[in-house]
């Protein structure tokens, strides 16, 4: 038996995280359709949403607008970043407990390697389980958990039975599960590439293995033997509790579209400011610069400069900002959303930043927050 399946990975996810918190905390919304994001007027979008909610339709990344047509008596509640972070370093205390391999992917999820325990559990069913009893015990919160030998299988596995779920892919019965998932169960596979590989009849996850070599490289370029690779479950990643974090930034949504040019100039260059600010707080410093721009139409463009030395400082990612805003439509075209990121990050000695901080990762989509104003976000990968 090769070392990979003698691993035990598990993903852990809180379910409906925000929205279940809010409902924790106010017994009046139990039991109700809730969302958690924007207000409507403001062109908020869903945070997250209640499975009361998910009931309608209603799913993270919706506009809020959409979300109260599906489902008119939808309660909607504005974040409370801070209160999720205290809960997410409870649950995150209660991982570490149990194993210091612990790898953050997002404020309410992460990856554990428990071959060795705290509890010398032999089972990660075993660690699973209690795990999700402490986590109820100490939060009054669920989570689904997923078991694999690896950590590609162990998230699919979480998702699996939501909520509350605890689903368990042992090595025997690995193929049977991979002969069960959709092509866009692969990691890294969303919707748009989903489309592209099953126009070239590439529909189940087991059809990747049989795909012309050509052909995979051509839908999805250097991602094809990471593909194939996963469509025979093999992921041999370990479990990292210090991934590098991927990127930083702030963007803002306008409630009525941008015209003036004078005006998308000083939003980006406050923008830029802002995050410059983040990276002196946490004692950061960037290579990369992105702007990000979506027009009026919803089309949404990106565009990246990268300088070295690394630099936090204010007047320059200020000016670079707007150096890569002069390579845009924006002036000449309405303007609905604004972003400024920071990429390849250090700490101020030079090092790669060590990322342990589940608490930063304050997004549960890849959305930027909904109200408008600037709010620091997070990526990690």
């Amino acid at each position: 038996m090769s070392e990979e399946k003698l691993r035990r990975i598990l993903h852990v996810d809180m379910d409906a995280f925000y929205a279940s918190v809010e409902q924790r905390d106010d017994p009046a919304l139990r039991g109700r359709p809730v969302a958690v994001g924007g207000r409507p007027e403001s062109r908020g979008v869903v945070c997250a949403a209640s499975y009361e909610a998910r009931a309608f339709g209603v799913r993270s990344a919706l506009p809020m607008a959409r979300a109260l047509r599906l489902c008119p008596h939808l309660v909607v509640v504005p974040p409370d970043f801070s209160k999720y972070g205290a809960v997410s370093r409870q649950v995150f205390d209660l991982f570490r407990s149990v194993t210091p391999l612990v790898e953050p992917l997002s404020l309410d999820e992460a990856h554990l390697d428990v071959t060795s325990n705290a509890w010398g559990l032999p089972l990660g069913m075993e660690v699973a389980r209690r795990l999700k009893e402490r986590i109820r015990e100490e939060t009054s919160l669920t989570a689904s958990a997923g078991v694999a030998p690896n950590k590609f299988l162990a998230k699919i596995a979480s998702g699996w039975k939501k909520p509350d779920g605890l689903t368990v892919i042992a090595p025997e019965r690995m193929e049977a599960f991979l002969q069960k998932l959709p092509v866009d169960a692969l990691w890294g596979v969303g919707p748009k590439t989903a489309a592209r590989l099953r126009a070239r009849g590439i529909e189940r996850l087991v059809d990747v293995r049989s795909a012309d070599a050509s052909l995979l490289a051509e839908t999805v370029g250097s991602y094809a033997e990471a593909l194939r690779r996963m469509s025979y479950g093999q992921d041999d990643r370990p479990v990292d509790p210090n991934r590098e974090r991927k990127s930083v930034g702030c963007e803002e949504t306008f409630v009525h579209d941008l015209t003036d040019a004078a005006e998308i100039r000083s939003r980006v260059e406050a923008l830029a400011r802002n995050t410059a600010e983040y990276l002196v707080r946490k004692k950061l410093r960037a290579r990369t610069l992105t702007l990000k721009l979506r027009y009026s139409n919803f089309q949404t463009i990106t565009r990246s400069e990268t300088r070295d030395p690394p630099t936090d400082a204010q007047e320059e990612l200020a000016a670079r900002a707007v150096a890569l805003l002069e390579k845009t439509e924006a002036g000449s075209r309405h303007v609905r959303l604004l972003g400024v990121s920071v990429h390849g990050l250090t700490d101020a000695g030079g090092g790669a930043w060590d990322t342990d901080r589940p608490e930063m990762n304050r997004a549960e989509t890849d959305l930027p927050f909904p109200e408008s104003g600037a709010e620091p976000t997070n990526s990690a990968g």
